[in-house]
């Protein structure tokens, strides 16, 4: 069975995975490091296999590629994929999930502690010579806070959400969990907009829906602490970018750490991208990069290729 994989250089950098499992799977497979939109239905012309990690995958491009039995995707997150396309035309999808777990817990406990412990002020400091001229042994100049008994709420208690949790508690972080907005409420967790006054930190974790679409906006802003930090690893479109750029500017937020945004690569700009925005980092989609996740990731795919050919239907969502 002919196979691609249209986008492999979004997961392996030059060079540093090692594709075996995939190989072994898929015998002669295609690892294009790039692929463009307009090329994908010659590039995939006569496949049986497709493995792409964020290119789109259409209704229009399936119906191209008769010959398409697999769609392999190198991430959680399927919103790339028409999954009703794929049904209809009995194409089976498939993804990998908790691979980067660890990766994505180290980005959102790192940028928190970067944030709340103001290590690139200080930095700054240092190297602009204000330690050296100083009057005693440190400088006190931006205030450093503690995580112990500060509230961490959470949006999105999936594995990846329980696993900050996690983390987070050993820091003595106090946790809170909301319900998914357009989700039934479940027992222990409260609604958003009665999390959002109470909470110290905000990590959100949850999927893309139409029902989590702008999910935190001017309204939500407004109702959270002045001091309160959000951290948004999951999806860009969850957060009103300019909305958060206007409450850190006023200083009605104490802080930030974006990894993702509504368009990657932002070609078009993005109001998060402005220089002049205090106690914002925007990282580029880095939270589930470490190298050890990115070759967990194309193994979990070899897996899952595996299984596809064996009858089974591990990691299928449809």
């Amino acid at each position: 069975m002919r196979a691609v994989f249209l986008d492999y250089a979004t997961v392996s950098f030059r060079g540093d995975l090692d594709p075996s499992r995939l190989a072994r799977a898929l015998p002669g497979i295609e690892l294009r490091p790039q692929t463009a939109e307009a090329e994908i239905p010659k590039a995939i012309a006569d496949t049986g296999a497709v493995l792409v990690n964020k290119l789109r995958i259409t209704r229009d491009v399936m119906a191209a590629t008769p010959s398409l039995k697999l769609i392999a995707l190198a991430a959680t997150g399927t919103n790339n994929v028409d999954l009703d396309a794929a049904r209809d035309r009995g194409i089976a999808v498939c993804n990998v999930r908790d691979y980067c777990t660890a990766s994505v817990v180290q980005h959102v406990l790192g940028t928190l502690l970067l944030l709340t412990h103001r290590l690139r002020e200080y930095d700054a400091l240092v190297r602009s010579g204000a330690w050296s001229k100083g009057e005693q042994f440190c400088l006190l100049d931006y205030p450093v806070r503690e995580l112990v008994g500060r509230r961490l709420g959470i949006v999105g208690y999936g594995t990846l959400g329980q696993a900050v949790a996690h983390a987070a508690q050993a820091f003595g972080m106090e946790i809170v969990i909301a319900n998914r907005p357009g989700g039934e409420p479940q027992r222990g967790r409260i609604a958003l907009e009665q999390l959002l006054p109470t909470v110290d930190v905000l990590s959100l974790h949850c999927p893309l829906t139409p029902a989590t679409t702008g999910l935190i906006g001017a309204p939500q802003l407004a109702v959270m602490k002045p001091d309160a930090v959000l951290v948004n690893t999951a999806r860009g479109a969850l957060v009103d970018g300019s909305a958060l750029a206007a409450a850190l500017r006023a200083g009605r937020l104490g802080g930030a750490a974006i990894d993702v945004l509504p368009q990657e690569p932002p070609v078009d700009g993005d109001p998060l991208l402005a220089g002049n925005i205090p106690n914002l980092i925007v990282t580029p989609h880095v939270a589930w990069a470490a190298r050890e996740a990115r070759q967990r990731c194309i193994d979990e795919m070899g897996a899952n290729v595996e299984d596809f050919l064996r009858g089974g239907r591990r990691g299928r969502v449809v």
